[in-house]
């Protein structure tokens, strides 16, 4: 049995990294003022919908969770995937926007 791969942080690029199969899913980021802004999640169409996406903004939550930062999801995948996700979502304060999702 093989281990999952490990989504990894790369501050230098400022973007979390998960590489499968040789190809490389990213989710880059920013931090300004105690908020960790979420900026593009890129993800190779051969690994769409197999969870690399998720993966991402999950370690972005539990960093800013755990750094007691807000997240702010400007990425349009991320916010639709926080949006999906509540029990996620509500381990840390997130700035929604204008564009809150419902109640």
């Amino acid at each position: 049995m093989t281990d999952a791969p490990h989504v990894t942080d790369n501050p230098e690029a400022g973007r979390f990294e998960l590489a499968v199969n040789g190809q490389l899913a990213e989710l880059t980021y920013r931090r300004r003022a105690g908020r960790f802004v979420l900026i593009h999640t890129g993800v190779p169409a051969s690994l769409g919908g197999r969870g690399p996406g998720g993966r991402l903004v999950t370690a972005a939550v539990d960093r800013a969770a755990a750094e007691g930062l807000t997240l702010v999801p400007l990425c349009s995948y991320a916010r639709a995937w926080l949006q999906r996700h509540p029990d996620t979502a509500a381990a840390v304060t997130i700035d929604w926007g204008e564009g809150r999702p419902p109640a």
